[in-house]
This record gives structure tokens, C-alpha cells and sequence, in this order.
């Protein structure tokens, strides 16, 4: 996570840069390897782990809404306030269909 130099604000990925959501300073991002990329999905922005890092994640038993298989990797992210709960996201092991558990 890296926040903004100019207004302290924590930094986004887009594509090969960082951006901050605040004030729009932009930084080139030098290592690609750790990229996260986000989706739009319902009005929010969706964090997706791509690459060789979703093959270190844990994987759970659930059943994925889009091809039925029964295993999938999962992950948190803090996508609001800090006095919320984390939102738990999931990833089916043989499809790649990513979606989100709610409450």
C-alpha cells in the first residue's frame, strides 16, 4: 500500500500507475509483479488478485454461482471505513469467476 506524497491519501492502482483518488498525482508503478487490478462491479470498485499471486492464497469450500465447482480461493479487503467489517472475496479454482460473500 503507498499513500500520497502530495495529500497523504492511500494510492490506487490503475493499469501500470498509481493514482490517488484525492488530489490525481500519479506515479508510474516499476513492479508489475504485485500489481492489483480493480473491476467495476455494482457501483464499487473490486479488488482482483491476478497472476501467480492467486496460487498462494488459501482456497475454501463453496460453491461457485457460475459453473457449480466446489472449491475456491478467498481473500479480505477493507473496502470502507475502518469501523466496518472486511468483505470476504472469492475466486473459483477452475473457472476464475470472482465474486464477493455478503452478509
Amino acid at each position: 500500500m503507498e499513500f500520497c506524497p502530495k495529500c497523504k491519501s492511500i494510492m490506487i492502482y490503475q493499469g501500470n500507475k498509481l493514482v490517488c483518488r484525492k488530489c490525481g498525482y500519479e506515479k508510474s508503478v516499476e513492479d508489475e509483479e504485485e500489481e492489483i487490478i480493480f473491476e467495476k462491479k455494482n457501483r464499487e470498485e473490486v479488488p482482483v488478485i491476478e497472476g501467480e499471486n492467486l496460487k498462494t492464497l488459501p482456497t475454501t469450500k463453496v460453491v461457485c454461482p457460475a459453473c457449480g465447482n466446489k472449491e475456491a480461493y478467498w481473500w479480505l479487503r477493507q473496502l470502507r471505513a475502518a469501523d466496518e467489517s472486511e468483505v470476504r472475496f472469492f475466486r473459483c479454482t477452475k473457472c476464475g469467476k470472482t465474486w464477493r460473500e455478503y452478509d
